[in-house]
């Protein structure tokens, strides 16, 4: 694989560390700027908002700029928000520098997936966005589990100051490593960007990712306060286990880009939706027990994000069939579309820990997902049906 993708998967795995990192800390954080549960939930939803809108509308700004120079300037936005967040005095502030450090991460996905897909062959399309998508897993397995025992021992402001300096070592990385005359698409008119956010393929992809990874992040936004208040595993015991939650994540992901490119994108999403729901419905029952609650978090690892090399490269197909003047912003849209799910997702679970209590999450985002796989089954009929030029 081109060395440029090893250079993007090193930014990815900053800006997944200060987006996951989060989960880790939310009952520390709770704590100690003095609110609940759900309203430190809610940092993972704005988060996730700031990545909705930066996504399409940056994306769509940036066309005419330089690739490499896009991905210097959300690098440097990337580090001034986790500076600022290191630095919040209270919960309003530390608000604000993370919508702004989600407008990086939106745009970063954004081009990145674009880029990925256009230095390989065809055939190699969903392994080249797995790859830079490892940066995420990555930062779930070593990351996450560090950046929560920093913030558990050291207070969560120094976890943001390491991330910043991580973004550095990305930004330095970036400016080496990634070639100067990448390939650019001529910018989307704005009739042309309209229509990747009205055409009804397009359309039905997005709700799939949004459903699909909203039906996680409803249970996962809250998976340290499960791990700890139901379970019964220590803090420090907690920090281990997101590890080997994250080893699996980094497994299954590879796993998820490899079969996309085997089977198909949709018949790839089949297999990962189906499998997701069973987990996150065993879960319901498998939290109360320790040595099951290990299991069942290993074997959710390995599907909970096998999904996005399937969706990101089908809504990049799709697009390059029935939008190919905007692949960018259909790319865009989907990061979008991703985060929107991230953010509603932790918002139902914030809703559903204050009114039916922690263990009425993993079986409500079972639920979810069945909804994606669904929509899945949907978008395949209709893949079938039409003929192969649009």
């Amino acid at each position: 694989m081109p060395i440029a993708l090893f250079a993007l998967t090193l930014s990815a795995f900053a800006i997944g560390t200060t987006e996951f990192v989060i989960v880790g800390l939310v009952p520390t954080i709770a704590q100690d700027l003095g609110v609940t549960l759900p309203s430190a939930g809610l940092l993972v939803s704005l988060y996730a908002l700031g990545v909705a809108v930066g996504a399409p509308v940056l994306t769509a700004l940036t066309g005419r700029w330089n690739r490499k120079w896009v991905l210097l300037s959300l690098m440097s936005l990337f580090i001034i928000g986790n500076v600022l967040a290191w630095m919040a005095p209270n919960y309003a502030s530390l608000m604000t520098a993370r919508i702004l450090t989600g407008l990086a991460h939106g745009v970063f996905f954004s081009i990145g997936s674009t880029i990925a897909t256009s230095l390989v062959a065809k055939d190699k399309e969903a392994s080249a966005i797995a790859i830079m998508f490892t940066g995420l897993t990555v930062a779930l397995v070593t990351g996450v589990p560090l950046g929560t025992f920093i913030g558990q021992t050291f207070g969560w402001r120094a976890t943001f100051l390491t991330v910043a300096a991580l973004g550095a070592i990305a930004l330095v990385g970036s400016a080496l490593l990634v070639p100067k005359n990448l390939k650019q698409s001529a910018p989307a008119t704005l009739s042309q960007q309209l229509e990747v956010i009205t055409h009804p393929r397009l359309l039905l992809v997005y709700a799939m990712t949004a459903i699909g990874y909203g039906g996680t992040f409803t249970a996962f936004t809250y998976l340290t306060p499960i791990l700890e208040d139901v379970t019964g595993f220590a803090p420090g015991m907690v920090s281990l286990l997101l590890l080997v939650y994250g080893i699996s994540v980094a497994t299954g992901n590879i796993w998820g880009g490899k079969l996309a490119d085997r089977l198909g994108p949709t018949s790839a999403l089949y297999i990962i939706f189906g499998g997701l729901a069973v987990i996150l419905f065993a879960l319901t029952f498998s939290a109360y027990n320790p040595i099951a609650a290990v299991i069942t978090l290993l074997v959710w690892g390995a599907f909970a994000f096998g999904n996005v090399p399937g969706l990101q490269v089908y809504v990049v197909q799709l697009a390059e069939r029935y939008t190919p003047h905007s692949v960018d912003v259909a790319s865009g849209l989907n990061i979008a579309a991703f985060n929107i799910g991230i953010a509603g997702g932790a918002w139902l679970g914030g809703h559903v820990v204050e009114d039916m209590g922690l263990m009425n999450l993993p079986w409500i985002g079972g639920v979810i997902v069945l909804s994606a796989l669904l929509l899945t089954r949907i978008s395949s009929t209709l893949d079938n049906r039409e003929p192969a030029t649009a």
